[in-house]
């Protein structure tokens, strides 16, 4: 199954310098099928399911059940990108045997080919055990939205020398723990530069800047579908929200007059007399 893909994640760790990778967040097969068709390299089945999807004020209430049952949607609805699960809070913080388990459970169950994990050098420990265990890792450092609570709100990382020097040092740590590419989320673009020079394998930005290795944004966000204001980082390629609500509006008035359904829409009649 892994194999068979156009991109596996030691084709996303040679890209390094070759070619930026374009990733975005997939929640669901019919978006999954979408970017794949697209030929976008990478899909991140992210836990910001929590509030996209699911309606939560954080990526904090998200559960193993919820992220395994979108993630397996999203394998069902790809064939050539790399599926990504973001392991979600609490599923791998509390011991290196339980991450194990519900990490396998993600290519195991959920048809996902690798897993997300926050956290620098504080996680090289668990990561080289995942990694040696035969599940490949995504890392994830700077802004960690599953510590939001911790760092007191969504906010810019690595603007003092000293936050610098431990994002090289995280990334650093995370390479030499196996990871095959690394997330950079909401720092200076002369600190990610640094980052990114700083290793071999791809650093992918999530508000990072253009010296990294690619860019990674949110489904809603790059379609115009959120409600609420997008980051200031995030580019909106479409307005979908608009073209939705407007659909809707034009259906609902076309029931109401009557104009839907027309012939056209309806089956041949039966020819049976009334009783």
């Amino acid at each position: 199954m892994g194999g068979m893909k156009t991109w596996n994640v030691a084709k996303i760790k040679a890209s390094k310098g070759v070619c930026k990778l374009a990733c975005i967040t997939v929640y669901d097969y019919a978006f999954a099928r979408l970017a794949d068709a697209a030929g976008l390299p990478l899909l991140l089945v992210g836990d910001s399911v929590g509030m996209t999807v699911l309606g939560h004020a954080s990526t904090l209430p998200v559960t193993m059940g919820d992220m395994l049952h979108h993630t397996a949607a999203v394998a069902r609805g790809t064939r050539d990108a790399l599926v990504v699960a973001d392991m979600p809070f609490l599923s791998y913080q509390i011991s290196d045997a339980e991450a194990v388990r519900n990490a396998g459970r993600f290519l195991q169950e959920a048809g996902a080919d690798a897993v997300k994990i926050e956290g620098g050098t504080l996680r090289a420990g668990l990561i080289r055990t995942l990694t040696q265990n035969g599940i490949p890792v995504l890392g994830h450092i700077g802004l960690t939205p599953q510590s939001v609570n911790v760092i007191g709100g969504y906010k810019v990382q690595g603007k003092t020398r000293e936050a610098a020097e431990q994002l090289v040092a995280d990334a650093q740590a995370l390479e030499e723990a196996g990871v095959f590419a690394i997330v950079l989320e909401c720092t200076p673009p002369d600190i990610a530069a640094m980052v990114t020079a700083a290793v071999a394998v791809p650093v992918i930005s999530v508000g990072a800047g253009p010296a990294c290795d690619g860019q990674m944004l949110v489904l809603h966000d790059l379609l115009g579908l959120s409600d609420n204001k997008p980051a200031k980082f995030v580019k909106p390629y479409a307005a979908l929200a608009d073209t939705v609500r407007a659909a809707f509006r034009t259906y609902a008035a076309e029931v109401q007059s009557g104009a839907f359904p027309e012939p056209g829409h309806c089956y041949a009649p039966s020819g049976i007399p009334p009783p």
